[in-house]
Parts: structure tokens; sequence; C-alpha cells
């Protein structure tokens, strides 16, 4: 998360399932139109009482557009697929979310399923296998693939879609190599770590019948909703296990977009002093208000890793108006770039965000001075002295003279 925040990126939403993570990243300018954020997890091992297997998900709603994210460690070994089936659709029948625009996974625009899915490759044996991987030949493996065939048969596979398999298979490497399992068990290369994807029919309609819904309309690109894939790649360079992880970049394109936030925030666009601290905000009629809102400060650069990661927040509570003042003890002392950020306690996101503003350096309220421990330990007969005997002069905080009491010590030798 330190690696992405620096990029502008903040978690939208996690779910773990023993060695099962997901994690949903946003850039924070489209925080405010991620909505109805909820989680899933479905286990699957040993009929579903070990989570060593099964499935974690996480759904909101995009711009007005139901959108699920599926990762999935399924059963593994050739034998094993019509368990992987079972397995993949007890996941979707058992993930089940609220709200009226999507309740299951399949109910969503968009659904990404990606994950450890161990469909290997049939019939061929392993020197046929090796064989086309090292002459790139990969097009004749295409049609062995267990997750290909399957795609043909099995009608919950219906709509899910994958780019094409132009890279060697990432499954079974010796750990900290690039070669193919040498054990005795000599499992055969597969393409076990997969991305697809797939589009509702329908699709989400146009609004026309929601008010609420279209008074935040402000976009009508027309056409259906459509995923363009990029790239689909492994990255054959990382030798930690005996997978090779696995990639893939799409760009999403609406028939519309809802992209009016339902908070707006006013604020000074440049803090130098304690007076500029005072942050104002409108909200839109259709939002439900909670008194466990808050509005928050974010250090853009460093640290905005997901919505706690503030340097303060200050109470929003519904019945307090629309307007919230940050005290002085709660004011960064770094100087640098910063946005606010309106967090709703019933959407459990943030629903409001601001442009970065530069906070200057503020009037400090102390100065902070670190002691070693022994220092403190050779010091504390002398400072025990000074302290009931002979007080010594005050000190201004915010200057570094010191007083004229000889038995005062210069802040530099701590």
């Amino acid at each position: 998360m330190d690696t992405l925040s620096r990029f502008g990126y903040v978690l939208v939403a996690s779910q773990r399932m023993q060695g099962v993570l997901l994690l949903v990243f946003s850039k924070f300018c489209h925080l405010p139109f991620l909505r109805g954020v909820q989680t899933e997890k479905t286990r699957t091992g040993l009929g579903g009482y070990w989570g060593n297997k099964g499935g974690v998900s996480a759904r909101m709603t995009m711009f007005g557009h139901p959108v699920c994210f599926l990762n999935c460690h399924l059963p593994a070994h050739m034998r094993n697929l019509e368990q992987r089936m079972e397995d993949f659709e007890s996941i979707l029948q058992q993930q089940q979310f609220d709200g009226a625009t999507a309740s299951g996974v399949l109910d969503h625009d968009v659904v990404f399923w990606f994950g450890d899915l161990n469909f290997r490759i049939e019939n061929y044996d392993i020197h046929v296998v090796k064989s086309a991987i090292d002459s790139n030949k990969l097009p004749l493996l295409w049609e062995r693939d267990q997750l290909n065939i399957a795609k043909n048969s099995e009608s919950i596979l219906d709509g899910f879609l994958e780019g094409p398999l132009k890279f060697p298979p990432t499954y079974k490497f010796d750990v900290g190599t690039h070669t193919y399992d040498t054990s005795s068990k000599k499992r055969k290369p597969a393409w076990t770590d997969r991305i697809l994807w797939r589009l509702r029919c329908t699709g989400s309609p146009v609004p026309t019948h929601n008010a609420a819904l279209q008074r935040g309309l402000t976009s009508w690109l027309g056409g259906a909703t459509k995923v363009v894939q990029h790239s689909y790649r492994s990255h054959m360079g990382y030798t930690c296990s005996d997978h090779k992880p696995v990639s893939a970049v799409f760009s999403l394109h609406f028939p519309f977009k809802v992209d009016l936030p339902l908070v707006t925030l006013e604020y000074e666009k440049e803090w130098t002093k304690v007076s500029d601290a005072t942050v104002r905000f409108t909200v839109r009629s259709n939002f439900q208000r909670s008194s466990w809102d808050w509005v928050a400060i974010y250090k853009v650069t460093i640290g905005f890793k997901h919505h706690k990661d503030y340097v303060a927040y200050v109470w929003a509570k519904a019945d307090h108006g629309s307007q919230v003042t940050f005290t002085e003890e709660d004011l960064p002392r770094d100087a640098g770039e910063y946005i606010l950020g309106f967090y709703s306690n019933n959407m459990n996101t943030i629903i409001g965000v601001t442009l970065p503003f530069q906070v200057r350096t503020l009037p400090a309220l102390f100065i902070p001075v670190l002691f070693n421990e022994q220092r403190i330990k050779q010091l504390l007969p002398t400072l025990s002295s000074t302290l009931f005997n002979n007080p010594p002069s005050p000190i201004d905080p915010c200057s570094c003279a010191q007083p004229d009491s000889p038995t005062s010590i210069p802040l530099r030798q701590f």
C-alpha cells in the first residue's frame, strides 16, 4: 500500500480468507463515485468448513454501474474438473449482497473473475506440453485447456471472456527458479492462474425512472457498457512461488456516468493560519447523514492509504449544521499538499473529496526534544535540583535562546 499511495491510489475494499486475499484500490479522485462497497467470502474446502479453497469478492457501484471483483482458489489436480465447477457454482449461489442494484455476483453489469482457478491441460503428456512451450506453439495447448473446453459446455460460464493466452503456463515451477517442476511428482505445466470478465446482457438501464439517480447524471455517452483489455501477461521474473503471477489491464466504457458527488466541500485553497481550517460542506437531498460522519484531512504524497489514514478528523454530526473546524492541535505541522475527505458512516466510504491544497508551516505549539535514556539518568539529579531549588527563567517555546541561569542545560547536549 505504501508503493501505491505514492501514485494517488487508496484502498477501497479488502477481504481475506486464509491465503486468498482481495484488495481493491482506486485513485482518490474517484472515491466519491464508488458507492455501496460490500465484501463477501465463501469457504468450499472440506465441504465448506475450511477456507483454503473458495472465493472472496468485493462489489460496488462505479459511476452508477454495479461492478464485482471475484477472487477464487478452486480445487487442484487434473481429475477434479467437476469439483472445480461445483465449487464455482456454490460460490456464486452463496455470495449475496444487500441493495437493489445487484444481489448476486452475476447480477452486476461487469464481473471480473480471477485467481488460482487450477484448470489443467488435458490429454497431452508432460513431454508434449513442454515441447509446445519450448517451441512457442502455445495455441496447440489452448484447445486442451480445461477452462476453454468448459466455457463451451458449462452454462455457469456463459458470457465469461478471456484474452488470448500468449504467455507460457504459469504453474508449476521449482521455487526460486524459472524451471518447471523437477520433483518426483513432475506436475504438468498448466495455466492455473487466470483473469476473466463478464458483461451482463442488459447492462444498467438509462436511469430515467430514478429521480435521485438522474440528478447525479451529467454524462450520456451512448452505446452499451464495454470492457477493453489492453494487456494480459505473466511476470516470469518472480521466483518466490511455484506459480508465476498474472496481470491484466482493462478500461471500462459506460453508456452514462453518475458523477455528481453527494457532498461538496468548500475550503480555503491555502492554509497559513489556524483560522483557515474551517470547512463548509453541502449535501445533496438524497444523501442520508449520520451522527458518525466525519471530515478528515489527508497528506497526499505519503500516508493516504485508506480512509482511516488521516492526519486528523472532525465529526460532522447532522445536528451541527454544515460546517466543521479543525482545532489548533489537529492541524498538520508539516508543510505540503493535503486533501479533505467526507466519510459517510452509512455508506462506509468517502463520498466527497477536494482537490489538493497547500498547508504552509503553521505556528508550532511546542518544540519536541528527544532524550537518550542514558542521558536522562545522567541529567536527572541536576534537573531535580534545578526545578526545586533554583527554577530557571521561563523560555519562549518559539525561541532557541537559552535562559541566563547558570544551571540551565543547552538543548544541543541532549
